[in-house]
């Protein structure tokens, strides 16, 4: 049983990487899960549980989502794009600036999903506008989602699977990643900007006239500006992030929708869904491999590893891999499994949460917020292969992680 346990959950994840004739990528987080409960391998009353683990997580990507189509669908995101195109005045690395420096911003105060479901149509807009080569824009937004994803603890919702739904402080948190967050925001930075230098050399459009924003538009600014700052004051009183991110996207949505006199359904229709199944389907996979005993061993490992510097950095870097194998919210769920068995220093978590949180800029299908960045691209017209994106992950993801790490352990 442990061997049919584990050859579906590997190629249930198999699938959600590679995706077998283009198929979405929770039809095979979803079928893994429906195989296991057919094979006896789980109870559905553990599969339940697993899936309801994820309710904080749920409502949290439904609010974010229905905040970036009501944005995308008056007018925000042409109106943020031409903004940035003429404050880089003709110069395409000074846009590639802005755009990075957008997306630290929009991940810190609105989480890595937001940066990828929000930001990353207006950063194609914006290249258009610009006539310059959209995809070093596009791979600034996939890289900084997850390279500024621990900056605060609302930047990512593996940080709140990770820690098991009780974050640390807020003053804590920052003490201990502030530093290592602008290492490695910093550092991948460089390494696009080396990567993509080709691309980025040159000049761009300038001067674009820019059109007021519609009442609807302006209504959907504010929905998108009061939750940022709304999240920010739920984090600091260390209280769930999902369920107030849905009622302000939800709010929002509807305030638009009465103000334009247009029915709700027309932007729920183009939200897409299929990242909450997927998210589900992850879950059930991850309890499944928990009843194997593989977690147990894991704990052990971790109360080794925890003993000393070098040890929790090694951890770290283990789970950073390990991410892109299973995508970073069901290892984030191992690892926070593991640790609660672990009895674990404080140092190491914060260096399994570094790997969470760096480990998918490696590989497209690393992250919620990349799978999620990979659909707004393919919506646009846009693609970018497995090896595509590992071309720059690799080099990127490695420095970045070290850079992090390090500077964590610096601060004792």
């Amino acid at each position: 049983m442990i061997a049919a346990t584990w050859l579906i959950a590997g190629l249930a994840t198999a699938g959600v990487i590679t995706r077998p004739m283009r198929s979405p990528e929770w039809v095979w987080a979803i079928g893994g899960a429906i195989l296991l409960l057919l094979f006896d391998l789980i109870a559905p009353t553990d599969a339940g549980r697993a899936v309801a683990k994820g309710l904080d997580v749920y409502l949290f990507l439904t609010g974010i989502m229905l905040l970036s189509e009501v944005a995308r669908a008056h007018g925000v995101f042409d109106w943020a794009a031409t903004l940035a195109v003429n404050h880089a005045r003709g110069s395409t690395a000074r846009l590639f600036l802005l755009i990075y420096a957008t997306g630290t911003l929009v991940t810190a105060l609105m989480s890595n999903d937001a940066t990828a479901v929000v930001l990353t149509p207006a950063v194609f807009a914006a290249a258009r506008k610009a006539r310059a080569d959209p995809l070093p824009m596009l791979f600034a937004c996939a890289m900084v989602a997850n390279a500024a994803s621990f900056v605060l603890p609302i930047s990512n919702p593996a940080n709140l699977v990770l820690y098991g739904g009780h974050m640390p402080p807020l003053g804590g948190w920052v003490r201990s990643f502030a530093l290592p967050s602008v290492a490695a925001i910093v550092v991948t930075y460089g390494v696009l900007r080396v990567v993509e230098r080709r691309r980025l050399a040159g000049a761009c459009a300038a001067g674009i006239a820019r059109e007021p924003l519609s009442a609807g538009g302006r209504l959907s600014l504010a929905g998108v500006l009061l939750t940022a700052a709304l999240l920010i004051v739920i984090s600091a009183l260390d209280e769930p992030l999902g369920l107030p991110t849905a009622v302000a996207g939800v709010a929002t949505a509807l305030g638009v929708s009465l103000l334009r006199r247009q029915s709700p359904l027309a932007l729920v229709r183009h939200v897409s869904w299929g990242v909450l199944p997927l998210v589900a389907g992850l879950f059930v996979l991850v309890d499944a491999l928990n009843s194997t005993g593989a977690i147990a061993q894991v704990a052990l490992w971790l109360r080794q590893a925890g003993r000393d510097p070098g040890g929790a950095a090694a951890a770290g870097t283990a789970l950073a891999f390990l991410c892109n194998a299973i995508n970073n919210l069901p290892a984030g769920l191992l690892a926070g499994t593991a640790l609660s068995q672990a009895q674990p220093t404080r140092l190491l978590t914060d260096a399994l949460l570094i790997g969470v949180d760096l480990g998918p800029n490696l590989s497209v299908t690393g992250s919620l917020a990349t799978i999620l960045w990979l659909q707004a691209i393919r919506r646009e017209g846009e693609d970018v292969s497995f090896l595509g994106f590992l071309r720059v992950g690799i080099i990127a993801m490695p420095l970045a992680l070290a850079a992090a790490l390090g500077t964590r352990l610096l601060i004792g």
